[in-house]
């Protein structure tokens, strides 16, 4: 029997009756260090053990995402048997999982995901797990589209509304996807990878004053204008293609200009350029804006709202457009502060630490 190292005895696998086996990924050392490379955490229910094993750790299994703030986001929209539902972030389903449990019998959930990659792997997940259409529908559409979709289907108001900003583990752990200053990938950085501009696209045309106004706005980076300037300058004569690049210049400027950083703070920025660069090319403030806007008249009354955020200028938005909805008497009830993962969950998951939680109820006032 074969041994669960990197390489199959003498080099080779074994061709069994039914043809070729198909060889596990090579890797260096005992363990898979890169995404690609850990098989068993990309295949679940053939590895439950070890996927446990990383959990337990307090990490997220290559390929999936652990849902954040489950209970309080249930609680918040309390669906209710034969509901309709709307997750306007599906992602990798965790949320939309419970949603449906809860919605059971004769609800329904719409789900949207603007990521063309993900979304057919959580509609086959969902699917198998027993949801299949009309009880779950998933669309590849912008949330901020919302309206139309609802309109597309007949529909003339739902019964709550999620939506879980930000982006999933599946996107910013896969290289490919260009999300981590922390591997070599492509720098891409959107959403939906068929919706120019990319990331280095975008990088390559945009001007000093509009790149210092992105890294400050969306990443509160307090040396935006240094880096902007440089960056300018840098791409002039070095292509900035790859995440590596990009990482590499923002490496080079702070050795110039801020050599007394630490690497943790060199890290720091790293983190809020890449943020910057992600929240511009997919326009994420200005679609959560379009998002606020409409949700009053995509609920039905008495309809629930919560949203996810996990950046202050989300946070920001959403809290001022429930608090405009409460004052014009769109919404008869609000949260009054976030809702923060107790320390369970972010010891369990330290990807929850920056999360935020409102919700909204809405009125019997015609929008």
């Amino acid at each position: 029997m074969l041994d669960d190292s990197n390489e199959f005895p003498g080099g080779a696998a074994s061709e069994p009756a039914g043809g070729p086996r198909k060889r596990r990924p090579r890797y260096r050392g005992k363990n898979p260090r890169h995404f690609a490379e850990k098989y068993k955490e990309h295949d679940p229910e053939r590895y439950a053990a070890d996927v446990a094993k990383v959990l337990a750790a307090g990490k997220t299994p290559a390929g999936s995402h652990r849902p954040i703030l489950v209970a309080e986001i249930l609680e918040a929209l309390d669906p209710k048997p034969g509901e309709l539902v709307v997750d306007c972030t599906l992602g990798y389903g965790g949320h939309a999982q419970k949603l449906l449990e809860r919605l059971a019998p004769g609800g329904r959930l719409i789900g949207l995901d603007a990521d063309e990659i993900e979304i057919q792997k959580t509609q086959a997940r969902l699917n198998a797990a027993g949801w299949p259409e009309p009880i779950f529908t998933a669309l590849r559409t912008n949330f901020a589209g919302l309206p139309q979709v609802l309109a597309e289907a007949g529909v003339s108001g739902v019964d709550a509304i999620l939506a879980d900003l930000g982006v999933s583990s599946m996107q910013l752990d896969n290289p490919e996807r260009g999300f981590t200053f922390k591997a070599d990938g492509p720098l891409d950085l959107r959403l939906n990878s068929t919706r120019p501009p990319s990331a280095a696209q975008w990088l390559q045309r945009v001007a000093a004053r509009e790149l210092e106004r992105a890294l400050r706005e969306h990443a509160d980076e307090p040396e935006a204008a240094l880096l902007a300037t440089e960056l300018c300058r840098w791409r002039a004569t070095a292509p900035l293609v790859r995440t590596s690049q990009l990482a590499e210049a923002l490496r080079a400027i702070l050795a110039r200009w801020r050599p007394s950083l630490d690497p943790a703070a060199v890290d720091d920025t790293q983190r809020r350029c890449f943020q910057a660069l992600r929240i511009a090319v997919n326009d994420e403030f200005g679609v959560l804006e379009r998002l606020l806007a409409a949700a009053p008249a995509c609920l039905n009354p008495g309809g629930r709202l919560a949203i996810l955020s996990f950046h202050s200028g989300e946070d920001r938005r959403i809290k001022q457009a429930l608090r405009a909805g409460f004052d014009a008497g769109l919404y008869s009830a609000i949260s009054d502060a976030v809702t923060r993962p107790s320390p369970e969950e972010r010891r369990d998951n330290p990807r929850s630490k920056s999360a935020k939680l409102r919700w909204a109820r809405r009125s019997d006032q015609p929008a």
